[in-house]
């Protein structure tokens, strides 16, 4: 069950009375893009908003989430949280006493609910900056939900539509990618892309991988 918080940021970037933009089929009036973007992500959001900076007609196409990974299951909630691993790392190092802090009993006391929630206030303020309603807006773009397919080097499909474009960039990302490990799907375990509803703080934790995401992770937790 998702908390108010996380629901405030998905009506933002995935808003679910979200209009596509209308489209002109009729040859006469056939509208070409200078860029399409598949993805609405960072990556997306930049040749987008690029192209419409410098007056080109731009289309974003996202299936998921505006924003990417990076506002939803990386850059933002990732260092939200190791923001508070960090204080909490730094006053179990030093000494509290010279910044004017009292512990109780000489301890730290995380309270990891408060922490998660932090991290889910803080990416749902800048959700807002990322929402489609903010980039069709403000950007002067077109932004339609949902999932993309060409059809030729000029055209491509999405809910039903055939669109043309000169230039199309494929912004589509990656996704975490969970091993073929004998057991694992009889284990409790968690992705990038799913941790960040954990409101317990777990014991013990093993991460699998020795990338940046789960450097920050286990280092985190």
């Amino acid at each position: 069950m998702l908390d108010p918080i996380s629901l405030e940021m998905y009506d933002n970037i995935r808003p679910l009375e979200w209009v596509d933009p209308e489209v002109p089929e009729e040859s006469k009036d056939e509208k070409w893009y200078d860029m399409v973007a598949i993805g609405g992500g960072a990556a997306g959001m930049v040749a987008t908003g690029a192209t419409a900076f410098l007056g080109g007609s731009a289309l974003m196409i996202e299936r998921a989430f505006m924003g990417g990974d990076c506002l939803v299951t990386g850059c933002v909630p990732s260092k939200a949280f190791l923001k508070s691993a960090s204080m909490a790392h730094k006053l179990k190092r030093d000494s509290a006493a010279q910044y004017g802090l009292e512990l109780e009993e000489g301890q730290v006391k995380v309270n990891f609910p408060k922490v998660m929630e932090r991290m889910r206030k803080i990416r749902a303020e800048i959700a807002v900056h990322d929402s489609a309603e903010n980039f069709s807006k403000e950007h002067g773009m077109d932004i339609i939900l949902g999932a993309a397919k060409f059809i030729d080097p000029n055209t491509i499909s999405v809910n039903g539509k055939e669109i043309k474009f000169f230039k199309a960039c494929i912004c589509t990302g990656g996704r975490p990618r969970v091993p073929n490990t004998p057991g694992i799907n009889s284990v409790p375990h968690y992705t990038s892309e799913n941790i960040w509803n954990m409101n317990k703080q777990p014991e013990k934790m093993l991460i699998v991988g020795a990338g940046p995401i789960a450097c920050e992770l286990g280092q985190g937790f």
